[in-house]
Protein backbone atom coordinates (compact mmCIF):
# COMPACT_ATOMS: atom_id res chain seq x y z
CA UNK A 1 0.00 0.00 0.00
CA UNK A 2 1.44 3.80 -0.95
CA UNK A 3 0.87 5.46 2.43
CA UNK A 4 1.94 2.05 4.90
CA UNK A 5 4.22 4.12 5.81
CA UNK A 6 1.84 6.26 8.11
CA UNK A 7 0.52 3.36 10.60
CA UNK A 8 4.16 2.24 11.01
CA UNK A 9 5.11 5.86 12.07
CA UNK A 10 1.89 6.18 14.46
CA UNK A 11 3.20 2.54 16.28
CA UNK A 12 6.76 3.97 16.02
CA UNK A 13 5.74 6.90 17.77
CA UNK A 14 3.86 4.75 20.35
CA UNK A 15 6.43 2.68 21.08
CA UNK A 16 9.11 5.04 21.20
CA UNK A 17 7.45 7.76 23.43
CA UNK A 18 9.86 7.87 25.87
CA UNK A 19 12.64 9.57 23.14
CA UNK A 20 14.83 7.68 20.85
CA UNK A 21 17.20 5.41 21.56
CA UNK A 22 21.22 6.33 21.79
CA UNK A 23 23.01 6.61 18.77
CA UNK A 24 23.04 7.56 14.77
CA UNK A 25 19.70 8.39 13.07
CA UNK A 26 19.92 9.46 9.47
CA UNK A 27 16.62 11.66 7.76
CA UNK A 28 16.18 12.76 4.44
CA UNK A 29 14.05 15.69 3.47
CA UNK A 30 12.26 16.25 -0.03
CA UNK A 31 10.68 19.53 -0.62
CA UNK A 32 8.41 20.46 -3.27
CA UNK A 33 7.05 24.26 -4.12
CA UNK A 34 5.49 26.18 -6.79
CA UNK A 35 3.75 23.38 -8.29
CA UNK A 36 1.01 25.18 -9.88
CA UNK A 37 -1.56 22.84 -10.53
CA UNK A 38 1.35 20.27 -12.58
CA UNK A 39 -0.40 17.18 -11.89
CA UNK A 40 -0.59 15.14 -14.85
CA UNK A 41 2.72 15.48 -17.37
CA UNK A 42 0.53 16.10 -20.62
CA UNK A 43 -0.37 19.36 -21.99
CA UNK A 44 -3.35 17.81 -23.06
CA UNK A 45 -3.42 18.85 -26.64
CA UNK A 46 -0.55 17.88 -28.97
CA UNK A 47 2.26 15.33 -27.37
CA UNK A 48 4.74 17.36 -25.57
CA UNK A 49 4.75 16.60 -22.03
CA UNK A 50 5.93 18.82 -18.70
CA UNK A 51 6.96 18.56 -15.24
CA UNK A 52 4.54 16.72 -12.99
CA UNK A 53 3.69 15.18 -9.66
CA UNK A 54 3.82 11.94 -11.67
CA UNK A 55 7.72 12.53 -12.06
CA UNK A 56 8.06 13.84 -8.81
CA UNK A 57 6.62 10.91 -7.23
CA UNK A 58 8.79 8.48 -8.78
CA UNK A 59 12.25 10.09 -7.66
CA UNK A 60 10.30 10.21 -3.99
CA UNK A 61 9.85 6.57 -4.31
CA UNK A 62 12.72 5.69 -4.99
CA UNK A 63 14.77 7.52 -2.26
CA UNK A 64 11.87 6.28 0.18
CA UNK A 65 12.94 2.42 -1.31
CA UNK A 66 16.89 3.31 -0.75
CA UNK A 67 15.93 4.86 2.87
CA UNK A 68 13.32 3.49 3.91
CA UNK A 69 9.84 4.98 4.66
CA UNK A 70 10.18 6.05 8.07
CA UNK A 71 13.15 8.18 7.53
CA UNK A 72 11.71 10.32 4.61
CA UNK A 73 9.88 13.27 5.23
CA UNK A 74 7.59 15.11 2.38
CA UNK A 75 7.07 18.59 2.77
CA UNK A 76 5.34 20.96 0.33
CA UNK A 77 6.13 25.26 0.53
CA UNK A 78 3.06 26.29 -1.92
CA UNK A 79 0.77 27.63 -4.62
CA UNK A 80 -0.03 23.90 -5.53
CA UNK A 81 -3.77 24.50 -6.88
CA UNK A 82 -3.67 27.36 -9.12
CA UNK A 83 -2.10 27.57 -12.42
CA UNK A 84 -2.94 24.52 -14.74
CA UNK A 85 -6.06 22.97 -15.99
CA UNK A 86 -6.50 20.39 -13.49
CA UNK A 87 -6.08 21.90 -10.83
CA UNK A 88 -8.82 24.80 -12.41
CA UNK A 89 -11.32 22.06 -13.12
CA UNK A 90 -11.27 20.54 -9.30
CA UNK A 91 -11.43 24.45 -8.39
CA UNK A 92 -14.17 25.89 -10.37
CA UNK A 93 -15.26 23.12 -12.55
CA UNK A 94 -16.03 19.95 -10.65
CA UNK A 95 -16.49 20.97 -6.56
CA UNK A 96 -18.25 18.32 -5.44
CA UNK A 97 -15.67 15.50 -6.03
CA UNK A 98 -13.01 15.03 -3.94
CA UNK A 99 -10.06 17.47 -5.00
CA UNK A 100 -7.94 16.00 -7.21
CA UNK A 101 -4.38 17.82 -5.44
CA UNK A 102 -5.48 16.50 -2.04
CA UNK A 103 -6.41 12.84 -3.71
CA UNK A 104 -2.77 13.18 -5.12
CA UNK A 105 -0.49 14.70 -2.26
CA UNK A 106 -2.51 12.02 0.12
CA UNK A 107 -1.11 9.45 -2.30
CA UNK A 108 2.27 10.50 -2.14
CA UNK A 109 2.47 10.63 1.61
CA UNK A 110 3.01 14.63 2.05
CA UNK A 111 3.58 15.37 5.46
CA UNK A 112 3.22 18.67 5.60
CA UNK A 113 1.53 21.56 2.94
CA UNK A 114 2.55 25.35 3.09
CA UNK A 115 -0.44 27.83 2.10
CA UNK A 116 0.80 29.70 -1.34
CA UNK A 117 -0.51 33.30 -1.93
CA UNK A 118 -2.12 31.48 -5.31
CA UNK A 119 -3.15 28.67 -2.83
CA UNK A 120 -5.41 31.65 -1.04
CA UNK A 121 -5.99 33.63 -4.47
CA UNK A 122 -8.70 30.08 -4.97
CA UNK A 123 -10.86 31.59 -2.27
CA UNK A 124 -12.15 29.85 0.79
CA UNK A 125 -14.57 27.65 -0.85
CA UNK A 126 -11.28 25.56 -2.11
CA UNK A 127 -8.75 25.91 0.56
CA UNK A 128 -11.07 25.18 2.98
CA UNK A 129 -12.34 22.06 1.06
CA UNK A 130 -8.84 21.57 0.49
CA UNK A 131 -8.39 21.65 4.43
CA UNK A 132 -11.11 18.92 5.16
CA UNK A 133 -9.90 16.36 2.31
CA UNK A 134 -6.07 16.64 2.96
CA UNK A 135 -4.28 13.91 5.49
CA UNK A 136 -1.30 16.14 6.24
CA UNK A 137 -1.62 19.82 7.69
CA UNK A 138 -1.82 22.50 6.38
CA UNK A 139 0.64 25.33 7.70
CA UNK A 140 0.08 29.10 7.90
CA UNK A 141 1.71 30.78 11.32
CA UNK A 142 1.25 33.75 10.37
CA UNK A 143 -2.39 33.73 8.66
CA UNK A 144 -4.14 35.09 11.96
CA UNK A 145 -8.04 34.69 12.54
CA UNK A 146 -9.11 38.42 12.59
CA UNK A 147 -11.68 37.43 15.74
CA UNK A 148 -9.35 35.77 18.45
CA UNK A 149 -5.57 36.77 16.79
CA UNK A 150 -5.09 32.68 16.64
CA UNK A 151 -3.50 30.75 13.49
CA UNK A 152 -6.38 29.98 10.81
CA UNK A 153 -4.53 27.27 9.88
CA UNK A 154 -2.27 25.01 11.57
CA UNK A 155 1.07 26.50 12.76
CA UNK A 156 3.09 23.69 12.96
CA UNK A 157 2.92 19.56 12.90
CA UNK A 158 5.35 17.21 14.59
CA UNK A 159 6.22 14.35 12.99
CA UNK A 160 7.84 11.31 15.01
CA UNK A 161 10.05 8.98 13.64
CA UNK A 162 12.49 6.20 15.51
CA UNK A 163 11.11 8.27 18.63
CA UNK A 164 12.62 11.14 16.77
CA UNK A 165 10.70 14.45 16.91
CA UNK A 166 10.95 16.33 13.59
CA UNK A 167 8.71 19.84 13.89
CA UNK A 168 7.85 21.62 10.65
CA UNK A 169 6.61 24.77 10.57
CA UNK A 170 4.82 27.02 8.14
CA UNK A 171 4.63 30.26 7.51
CA UNK A 172 2.66 31.83 3.94
CA UNK A 173 3.84 34.55 1.99
CA UNK A 174 3.45 38.24 4.14
CA UNK A 175 2.79 40.23 1.07
CA UNK A 176 -1.36 38.46 0.26
CA UNK A 177 -3.19 41.43 1.34
CA UNK A 178 -1.34 43.74 -1.29
CA UNK A 179 -2.06 41.19 -4.35
CA UNK A 180 -5.63 39.64 -3.32
CA UNK A 181 -9.18 40.70 -3.05
CA UNK A 182 -10.21 41.42 0.54
CA UNK A 183 -12.85 38.52 0.87
CA UNK A 184 -10.50 35.72 -0.89
CA UNK A 185 -9.07 35.77 2.67
CA UNK A 186 -11.94 37.23 4.65
CA UNK A 187 -11.50 36.88 8.43
CA UNK A 188 -7.75 36.86 8.20
CA UNK A 189 -4.87 38.93 8.83
CA UNK A 190 -0.99 37.92 7.84
CA UNK A 191 1.93 38.98 10.25
CA UNK A 192 5.53 39.38 8.74
CA UNK A 193 7.33 36.42 8.58
CA UNK A 194 9.83 38.30 10.25
CA UNK A 195 10.23 38.23 13.63
CA UNK A 196 7.54 36.19 13.67
CA UNK A 197 9.19 33.09 12.80
CA UNK A 198 11.86 33.19 15.74
CA UNK A 199 9.07 33.88 17.87
CA UNK A 200 7.15 30.71 16.93
CA UNK A 201 10.37 28.78 16.32
CA UNK A 202 11.23 29.32 19.98
CA UNK A 203 7.75 28.25 21.57
CA UNK A 204 7.49 25.14 19.42
CA UNK A 205 11.16 24.33 20.33
CA UNK A 206 9.95 25.31 24.25
CA UNK A 207 6.48 23.19 23.76
CA UNK A 208 7.54 20.47 21.84
CA UNK A 209 11.16 19.63 22.24
CA UNK A 210 11.95 18.22 19.10
CA UNK A 211 15.45 17.10 18.15
CA UNK A 212 14.99 18.24 14.02
CA UNK A 213 13.38 21.21 13.37
CA UNK A 214 12.15 22.39 9.35
CA UNK A 215 10.69 26.03 8.69
CA UNK A 216 8.92 26.22 5.45
CA UNK A 217 8.17 29.24 3.96
CA UNK A 218 5.82 30.49 1.08
CA UNK A 219 8.86 33.51 0.71
CA UNK A 220 11.26 34.41 -1.94
CA UNK A 221 15.05 33.73 -1.35
CA UNK A 222 15.29 37.60 -1.68
CA UNK A 223 18.58 39.69 -1.65
CA UNK A 224 19.05 39.31 2.52
CA UNK A 225 19.07 43.11 3.10
CA UNK A 226 15.16 42.90 5.37
CA UNK A 227 13.79 45.52 2.61
CA UNK A 228 11.16 42.56 1.22
CA UNK A 229 8.31 41.64 2.77
CA UNK A 230 7.72 38.92 -0.29
CA UNK A 231 11.01 37.29 0.09
CA UNK A 232 12.30 36.51 3.04
CA UNK A 233 14.28 33.50 2.36
CA UNK A 234 17.86 35.12 3.11
CA UNK A 235 17.26 37.34 5.79
CA UNK A 236 15.34 33.99 7.70
CA UNK A 237 18.36 32.28 6.88
CA UNK A 238 20.94 34.52 8.12
CA UNK A 239 18.75 34.90 11.41
CA UNK A 240 17.28 32.34 13.00
CA UNK A 241 18.64 29.99 15.46
CA UNK A 242 17.40 26.74 16.75
CA UNK A 243 16.21 25.95 12.63
CA UNK A 244 18.07 23.00 10.59
CA UNK A 245 16.67 23.41 7.62
CA UNK A 246 14.78 27.06 5.95
CA UNK A 247 12.38 25.69 2.91
CA UNK A 248 11.61 28.52 0.62
CA UNK A 249 9.51 28.96 -2.39
CA UNK A 250 7.17 31.61 -4.19
CA UNK A 251 9.95 33.29 -6.99
CA UNK A 252 10.74 30.59 -8.84
CA UNK A 253 14.60 30.55 -8.50
CA UNK A 254 16.24 27.41 -7.65
CA UNK A 255 18.55 27.77 -4.45
CA UNK A 256 20.77 25.96 -1.77
CA UNK A 257 22.25 27.76 0.51
CA UNK A 258 24.56 25.92 3.59
CA UNK A 259 26.03 26.27 7.20
CA UNK A 260 27.28 24.11 9.56
CA UNK A 261 24.13 25.18 11.74
CA UNK A 262 21.46 25.70 8.81
CA UNK A 263 20.48 24.85 5.01
CA UNK A 264 18.31 26.43 2.81
CA UNK A 265 16.51 25.39 0.26
CA UNK A 266 14.20 26.23 -2.71
CA UNK A 267 13.62 23.83 -5.28
CA UNK A 268 12.33 26.29 -7.90
CA UNK A 269 8.76 25.81 -9.58
CA UNK A 270 6.13 23.35 -11.95
CA UNK A 271 7.65 20.04 -10.32
CA UNK A 272 11.62 20.67 -12.13
CA UNK A 273 13.48 19.84 -9.22
CA UNK A 274 12.94 18.20 -5.81
CA UNK A 275 14.65 19.82 -2.76
CA UNK A 276 17.11 17.40 -0.78
CA UNK A 277 18.44 17.30 2.52
CA UNK A 278 20.00 14.96 4.56
CA UNK A 279 20.63 15.43 8.38
CA UNK A 280 22.71 13.14 10.56
CA UNK A 281 21.67 13.48 14.61
CA UNK A 282 23.34 11.64 17.30
CA UNK A 283 21.50 11.26 20.30
CA UNK A 284 22.51 10.43 23.83
CA UNK A 285 20.10 10.15 26.66
CA UNK A 286 17.41 10.99 24.72
CA UNK A 287 19.15 14.31 23.72
CA UNK A 288 21.12 15.29 20.57
CA UNK A 289 24.66 15.64 20.89
CA UNK A 290 25.67 16.29 17.25
CA UNK A 291 23.86 17.12 14.12
CA UNK A 292 25.32 17.07 10.31
CA UNK A 293 23.94 18.61 7.50
CA UNK A 294 23.48 19.33 4.14
CA UNK A 295 21.22 20.32 1.27
CA UNK A 296 21.29 19.78 -2.65
CA UNK A 297 18.66 19.91 -5.60
CA UNK A 298 17.50 16.78 -7.33
CA UNK A 299 16.75 17.49 -11.39
CA UNK A 300 13.53 15.81 -11.94
CA UNK A 301 13.61 13.52 -14.91
CA UNK A 302 9.81 14.73 -16.52
CA UNK A 303 9.75 11.81 -19.10
CA UNK A 304 10.18 9.19 -16.32
CA UNK A 305 6.97 9.00 -14.36
CA UNK A 306 4.93 6.85 -11.03
CA UNK A 307 2.80 4.46 -13.96
CA UNK A 308 1.21 2.85 -10.96
CA UNK A 309 -0.05 6.31 -9.75
CA UNK A 310 -1.04 7.32 -13.82
CA UNK A 311 -3.31 4.48 -13.90
CA UNK A 312 -4.43 5.52 -10.35
CA UNK A 313 -5.56 8.84 -11.55
CA UNK A 314 -6.70 8.77 -15.24
CA UNK A 315 -10.24 8.77 -15.01
CA UNK A 316 -9.23 12.52 -13.25
CA UNK A 317 -7.19 12.77 -16.11
CA UNK A 318 -9.30 11.99 -18.52
CA UNK A 319 -12.33 14.09 -17.32
CA UNK A 320 -9.77 17.31 -17.14
CA UNK A 321 -8.57 16.63 -20.76
CA UNK A 322 -12.45 16.27 -21.90
CA UNK A 323 -12.84 19.84 -20.38
CA UNK A 324 -9.95 21.10 -21.35
CA UNK A 325 -10.24 20.52 -25.48
CA UNK A 326 -13.55 21.56 -25.14
CA UNK A 327 -14.34 23.77 -28.26
CA UNK A 328 -14.43 27.67 -27.49
CA UNK A 329 -14.70 29.40 -31.09
CA UNK A 330 -12.68 30.98 -33.87
CA UNK A 331 -9.65 32.79 -34.10
CA UNK A 332 -9.18 34.86 -37.25
CA UNK A 333 -5.91 36.23 -36.54
CA UNK A 334 -2.57 35.02 -34.47
CA UNK A 335 -2.54 35.74 -30.76
CA UNK A 336 1.45 36.19 -29.99
CA UNK A 337 2.23 37.71 -26.28
CA UNK A 338 5.96 38.52 -27.12
CA UNK A 339 4.72 41.64 -29.58
CA UNK A 340 3.02 43.19 -26.50
CA UNK A 341 6.29 44.38 -25.42
CA UNK A 342 7.11 46.31 -28.30
CA UNK A 343 3.61 47.97 -28.40
CA UNK A 344 -0.15 46.95 -29.14
CA UNK A 345 -0.71 43.58 -30.32
CA UNK A 346 -4.03 41.47 -30.88
CA UNK A 347 -3.20 39.57 -28.01
CA UNK A 348 -2.77 42.72 -25.47
CA UNK A 349 -5.69 44.74 -27.32
CA UNK A 350 -7.81 41.91 -26.89
CA UNK A 351 -7.37 41.60 -23.03
CA UNK A 352 -7.47 45.65 -23.42
CA UNK A 353 -11.22 44.67 -25.17
CA UNK A 354 -12.55 42.44 -22.89
CA UNK A 355 -11.95 44.61 -19.96
CA UNK A 356 -13.85 48.23 -21.41
CA UNK A 357 -16.70 45.40 -22.87
CA UNK A 358 -17.35 43.79 -19.95
CA UNK A 359 -16.92 46.38 -17.35
CA UNK A 360 -18.21 49.71 -19.09
CA UNK A 361 -14.95 51.47 -17.97
CA UNK A 362 -13.10 54.08 -19.64
CA UNK A 363 -9.70 52.67 -19.45
CA UNK A 364 -7.98 49.50 -19.08
CA UNK A 365 -4.78 48.36 -18.06
CA UNK A 366 -3.43 45.13 -19.29
CA UNK A 367 -0.01 43.24 -18.93
CA UNK A 368 1.16 40.59 -21.10
CA UNK A 369 0.75 37.25 -18.21
CA UNK A 370 2.32 34.57 -20.27
CA UNK A 371 5.93 35.60 -21.10
CA UNK A 372 5.92 33.49 -24.70
CA UNK A 373 3.06 32.56 -25.79
CA UNK A 374 1.20 32.25 -29.31
CA UNK A 375 -2.31 30.93 -30.31
CA UNK A 376 -2.44 30.23 -33.64
CA UNK A 377 -5.36 31.48 -36.26
CA UNK A 378 -8.05 28.67 -35.89
CA UNK A 379 -10.11 26.31 -33.60
CA UNK A 380 -10.25 27.62 -29.77
CA UNK A 381 -10.30 25.37 -27.41
CA UNK A 382 -10.48 25.77 -23.38
CA UNK A 383 -7.11 25.24 -23.30
CA UNK A 384 -6.27 28.29 -25.43
CA UNK A 385 -7.84 30.26 -22.37
CA UNK A 386 -4.78 29.56 -20.16
CA UNK A 387 -2.68 30.77 -22.65
CA UNK A 388 -4.85 33.97 -23.22
CA UNK A 389 -5.18 34.52 -19.35
CA UNK A 390 -3.07 31.79 -17.38
CA UNK A 391 -4.74 33.42 -13.71
CA UNK A 392 -7.50 33.27 -11.78
CA UNK A 393 -7.98 37.41 -11.30
CA UNK A 394 -11.08 38.93 -11.07
CA UNK A 395 -11.91 42.19 -13.05
CA UNK A 396 -12.39 45.53 -10.92
CA UNK A 397 -13.00 48.83 -11.95
CA UNK A 398 -11.81 51.44 -10.08
CA UNK A 399 -11.88 55.31 -9.74
CA UNK A 400 -8.76 57.09 -10.78
CA UNK A 401 -8.09 60.96 -11.50
CA UNK A 402 -5.94 61.73 -14.68
CA UNK A 403 -3.01 62.70 -12.60
CA UNK A 404 -2.80 59.05 -11.06
CA UNK A 405 -3.42 56.79 -15.03
CA UNK A 406 -0.70 59.29 -16.15
CA UNK A 407 1.47 58.83 -13.17
CA UNK A 408 0.37 55.32 -13.02
CA UNK A 409 1.85 54.51 -16.69
CA UNK A 410 4.99 56.58 -16.16
CA UNK A 411 6.08 54.09 -13.71
CA UNK A 412 4.86 50.96 -15.82
CA UNK A 413 7.03 52.31 -18.82
CA UNK A 414 9.94 53.39 -17.07
CA UNK A 415 10.46 49.31 -15.84
CA UNK A 416 9.60 48.62 -19.08
CA UNK A 417 11.79 50.67 -21.18
CA UNK A 418 15.26 53.34 -21.03
CA UNK A 419 16.06 56.43 -21.87
CA UNK A 420 17.49 56.90 -24.82
CA UNK A 421 19.90 59.17 -26.24
CA UNK A 422 18.13 61.42 -29.21
CA UNK A 423 20.94 61.05 -31.74
CA UNK A 424 21.08 57.01 -31.86
CA UNK A 425 24.85 57.22 -32.05
CA UNK A 426 25.85 54.62 -29.40
CA UNK A 427 24.34 50.98 -29.27
CA UNK A 428 21.65 51.08 -26.80
CA UNK A 429 19.32 49.26 -25.29
CA UNK A 430 15.32 50.34 -25.51
CA UNK A 431 13.76 47.38 -23.31
CA UNK A 432 15.41 47.22 -19.71
CA UNK A 433 17.35 43.79 -20.46
CA UNK A 434 20.40 42.67 -18.74
CA UNK A 435 22.35 39.81 -19.99
CA UNK A 436 22.53 37.76 -16.85
CA UNK A 437 22.48 34.06 -15.30
CA UNK A 438 18.98 33.41 -15.11
CA UNK A 439 18.34 32.59 -11.45
CA UNK A 440 15.76 29.55 -12.66
CA UNK A 441 18.59 27.49 -15.07
CA UNK A 442 21.78 29.32 -13.78
CA UNK A 443 22.35 29.52 -18.17
CA UNK A 444 23.61 33.01 -18.79
CA UNK A 445 20.61 35.36 -21.33
CA UNK A 446 19.07 37.89 -22.09
CA UNK A 447 16.02 38.83 -19.96
CA UNK A 448 13.53 41.61 -18.54
CA UNK A 449 15.24 43.51 -15.35
CA UNK A 450 11.59 43.46 -14.34
CA UNK A 451 9.31 41.26 -14.63
CA UNK A 452 6.87 41.32 -17.94
CA UNK A 453 3.72 40.71 -16.34
CA UNK A 454 4.10 44.08 -14.88
CA UNK A 455 4.57 46.08 -17.74
CA UNK A 456 0.99 47.25 -18.19
CA UNK A 457 -0.38 49.38 -21.17
CA UNK A 458 -3.83 51.81 -21.13
CA UNK A 459 -6.44 51.36 -23.67
CA UNK A 460 -9.68 53.27 -23.91
CA UNK A 461 -6.96 56.16 -24.39
CA UNK A 462 -4.71 57.78 -27.39
CA UNK A 463 -0.97 58.43 -25.78
CA UNK A 464 2.01 58.42 -26.96
CA UNK A 465 5.51 56.93 -24.94
CA UNK A 466 8.56 59.19 -25.78
CA UNK A 467 11.73 57.08 -25.35
CA UNK A 468 13.96 59.82 -25.35
CA UNK A 469 12.20 61.17 -22.49
CA UNK A 470 13.68 60.77 -18.61
CA UNK A 471 11.06 58.71 -16.65
CA UNK A 472 8.21 60.86 -15.24
CA UNK A 473 8.03 62.60 -18.49
CA UNK A 474 7.85 59.83 -21.32
CA UNK A 475 3.65 59.64 -21.21
CA UNK A 476 1.73 62.16 -23.22
CA UNK A 477 -1.88 61.39 -23.32
CA UNK A 478 -3.96 63.18 -26.04
CA UNK A 479 -7.66 62.19 -25.32
CA UNK A 480 -9.92 58.64 -24.83
CA UNK A 481 -10.63 57.07 -27.12
CA UNK A 482 -13.74 58.38 -28.18
CA UNK A 483 -12.24 61.46 -28.84
CA UNK A 484 -13.24 62.83 -25.58
CA UNK A 485 -11.04 65.26 -24.10
CA UNK A 486 -8.56 64.18 -21.22
CA UNK A 487 -7.39 65.93 -17.72
CA UNK A 488 -5.26 65.30 -15.44
CA UNK A 489 -8.10 66.61 -12.60
CA UNK A 490 -11.18 64.87 -13.93
CA UNK A 491 -12.08 61.03 -12.49
CA UNK A 492 -12.40 57.98 -14.73
CA UNK A 493 -13.32 54.17 -14.42
CA UNK A 494 -10.17 52.03 -14.90
CA UNK A 495 -10.78 47.96 -15.52
CA UNK A 496 -8.05 46.51 -13.63
CA UNK A 497 -7.60 43.12 -12.13
CA UNK A 498 -7.71 42.40 -8.72
CA UNK A 499 -4.10 41.32 -8.38
CA UNK A 500 -3.53 45.10 -9.39
CA UNK A 501 -6.12 46.96 -7.89
CA UNK A 502 -4.91 45.01 -4.12
CA UNK A 503 -1.65 46.41 -4.94
CA UNK A 504 -0.03 43.96 -7.07
CA UNK A 505 3.14 45.26 -8.68
CA UNK A 506 3.16 48.20 -6.71
CA UNK A 507 1.57 50.34 -9.74
CA UNK A 508 -0.89 51.53 -7.72
CA UNK A 509 1.05 52.86 -4.32
CA UNK A 510 4.53 53.80 -6.15
CA UNK A 511 2.68 54.75 -9.49
CA UNK A 512 -0.73 56.50 -9.26
CA UNK A 513 0.36 57.07 -5.54
CA UNK A 514 -2.67 55.65 -3.74
CA UNK A 515 -1.75 53.29 -0.95
CA UNK A 516 -2.79 49.82 -0.18
CA UNK A 517 -4.80 50.76 3.08
CA UNK A 518 -7.41 53.09 0.52
CA UNK A 519 -7.46 50.50 -2.74
CA UNK A 520 -10.50 49.25 -1.26
CA UNK A 521 -12.18 53.03 -0.89
CA UNK A 522 -11.59 52.97 -4.87
CA UNK A 523 -13.55 49.79 -5.78
CA UNK A 524 -16.37 50.65 -8.06
CA UNK A 525 -17.17 47.16 -9.19
CA UNK A 526 -15.99 43.61 -9.22
CA UNK A 527 -17.09 41.49 -11.65
CA UNK A 528 -16.48 37.48 -12.30
CA UNK A 529 -12.86 35.60 -12.67
CA UNK A 530 -11.12 37.15 -16.04
CA UNK A 531 -11.32 33.89 -17.89
CA UNK A 532 -14.60 33.12 -17.19
CA UNK A 533 -15.45 36.51 -19.11
CA UNK A 534 -13.48 35.68 -22.16
CA UNK A 535 -15.00 32.45 -22.63
CA UNK A 536 -18.26 34.04 -22.54
CA UNK A 537 -17.20 36.81 -24.40
CA UNK A 538 -15.96 34.32 -27.09
CA UNK A 539 -18.50 31.83 -27.06
CA UNK A 540 -20.99 35.13 -27.43
CA UNK A 541 -19.03 36.09 -30.70
CA UNK A 542 -18.25 32.89 -32.19
CA UNK A 543 -15.21 34.14 -33.81
CA UNK A 544 -12.80 36.90 -32.80
CA UNK A 545 -12.20 39.13 -35.55
CA UNK A 546 -9.41 41.48 -36.36
CA UNK A 547 -12.54 44.33 -35.77
CA UNK A 548 -13.66 43.10 -32.34
CA UNK A 549 -10.08 42.78 -30.72
CA UNK A 550 -9.07 46.06 -32.51
CA UNK A 551 -11.22 48.86 -32.40
CA UNK A 552 -9.78 52.24 -32.20
CA UNK A 553 -12.88 53.46 -31.16
CA UNK A 554 -13.03 51.11 -27.62
CA UNK A 555 -8.74 51.05 -27.22
CA UNK A 556 -7.89 53.98 -28.39
CA UNK A 557 -3.50 54.06 -29.82
CA UNK A 558 -0.82 54.35 -28.21
CA UNK A 559 2.72 53.85 -29.18
CA UNK A 560 6.66 54.70 -28.87
CA UNK A 561 7.92 57.59 -30.54
CA UNK A 562 9.78 57.94 -32.13
CA UNK A 563 8.26 55.43 -33.88
CA UNK A 564 11.08 54.66 -36.12
CA UNK A 565 14.14 54.74 -33.77
CA UNK A 566 11.79 52.72 -31.10
CA UNK A 567 10.70 50.49 -33.74
CA UNK A 568 14.62 49.15 -35.06
CA UNK A 569 15.76 49.16 -31.53
CA UNK A 570 12.98 47.55 -30.44
CA UNK A 571 13.33 44.49 -32.71
CA UNK A 572 17.21 44.31 -31.83
CA UNK A 573 16.36 43.95 -28.60
CA UNK A 574 13.55 41.61 -28.92
CA UNK A 575 16.18 39.08 -30.89
CA UNK A 576 18.56 39.32 -28.14
CA UNK A 577 16.02 38.33 -25.13
CA UNK A 578 14.21 35.53 -27.40
CA UNK A 579 17.10 34.44 -29.67
CA UNK A 580 15.42 34.80 -32.98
Amino acid sequence: MKCRFFLSVLILSLAVSCGPKDGMHTFYLCTTNDVHGRYFDSLYVGTDTKGSLLAVSRVVDSIRTACGDENVVLVDAGDCVQGDNASYYFNFVDTLSPHLYAEMANYMCYDAHVLGNHDIETGHPVYDRLRKQLKAPMLAANALRTDNGKAYFDEYAVIRRHGVRIAVIGFTNANIKNWLSPELWSGMEFERILPMAQETVDRVIEKEKPHVVIVAVHSGTGEGNGNSIENEGLDLFRTLEGVDFLVCAHDHRPAVFETDSICMINSGSHCRNIGFGRIDIETKDGKVVSKALSASLIPVDKEKTDTVMRERFRPQYEAVKAFTVKPVGELEVPLVTRLSYMGMSNYINFLHTINLQCSGAQVSFAAPLDFDGHIEPGRLVYNDLFTIYPFENQLFTVRMSGKEIKDYLELSYDRWINTVSSGGRKREHLLKIENAPDPRTGSVQWSFVNRAYNFDSAAGLVYTVDITKPAGERVHITSLASGESFACDGIYEVAMTSYRASGGGGLMKYGAGIDSDALNERVVARHPDIRSMIYDYIREHGTLTDGLINEPSVIGHWCFIPEKRACEMMEADMSLVFGD
